[in-house]
């Protein structure tokens, strides 16, 4: 059967990945109670504080789950603000118009567009490589995937914040830490998350010297297998709109299912 892409299918898409943020907000503040990390569920909304600055500090779902009200907005602003983060909001076009004419009348501005794609999970898996696939088991194996993955982006100079926040994310309920490997060394990195029968892939990096060798392919069946006999139905991951990863996405059959817009003032 079908999935289309719908209202359904975006409250199952954005209730995954805010269920993985809340995760990794837990594990921060778990892991470092100084930062100050914390969460609000309102209105059918989740606001993130994840510390002034992270990616991570902003919302997810206003308007989609419910009508949301200008008093719904300045309570989830006061969130954030109050903890000295400027209010950013993550909001699937699914809303609708009144949750966007909502972010206007406070003098929100799109500052960021994401392709969210999906993709049912069937059989369709490609045969052995050289390339080798793995979860971290153990507390070494968080450290080499959190240096994995700090080496990948550290041209784009976030190698040392993703080496933090590889590790807190890594420790976070419900999130499968991949590596790749060729020869025994690791090369890339790849995270999974699951919730609703919706398998979220991020976390994905690979450092300079291995590019081009089929690792994050590896990594995104490995985390599929692992994702199907979990009994997951749907993978879902996000890519900047007409980039090289929304065209490789496209290729292992993902779809957009919305581009989902962040508001900033």
């Amino acid at each position: 059967m079908m999935i289309f892409a719908d209202l359904d299918l975006a409250r199952r898409l954005e209730r995954c990945e805010a269920t993985a943020n809340a995760a990794i907000v837990r594990a921060r503040a778990r892991l470092n109670p100084e930062s100050g990390a914390a969460l609000l569920e309102h209105a059918g909304a989740w606001a993130f504080f994840d510390g002034v600055g992270s990616h991570l500090t902003q919302t997810f779902g206003f308007g989609l789950f419910s009508a949301a009200t200008m008093d719904d907005l300045e309570r989830i602003e006061r969130f954030l603000t109050d903890r000295g983060a400027e209010p950013f909001h993550e909001v699937s076009p699914l809303a609708g118009v009144e949750a966007l004419q909502l972010l206007a009348a406070r003098a929100y501005r799109p500052v960021e567009l994401t392709s969210v794609m999906f993709r049912e999970i069937g059989d369709e898996f490609a045969g052995e490589t050289r390339v080798r696939t793995r979860i971290a088991a153990t507390a070494d194996d968080v450290e080499l995937w959190a240096d994995t993955a700090a080496e990948g982006w550290s041209e784009f100079g976030y190698g040392a914040f993703m080496r933090e926040f590889a590790r807190v994310s890594a420790s976070s309920e419900g999130t499968s830490p991949f590596f790749a490997e060729i020869d025994g060394r690791a090369i890339a990195t790849g995270a999974l998350v699951i919730s609703g029968g919706v398998a979220l892939l991020a976390g994905a990096s690979t450092i300079p010297s291995a590019r081009n060798q089929g690792a994050q392919r590896a990594l995104l069946e490995a985390r599929l297998r692992h994702a199907k006999a979990q009994g997951c139905d749907l993978a879902m991951m996000g890519a900047v709109p007409g980039s090289g990863s929304q065209r490789n996405a496209e290729r292992q059959g993902f779809r957009i299912a919305y581009t989902r817009i962040k508001w900033g003032r």
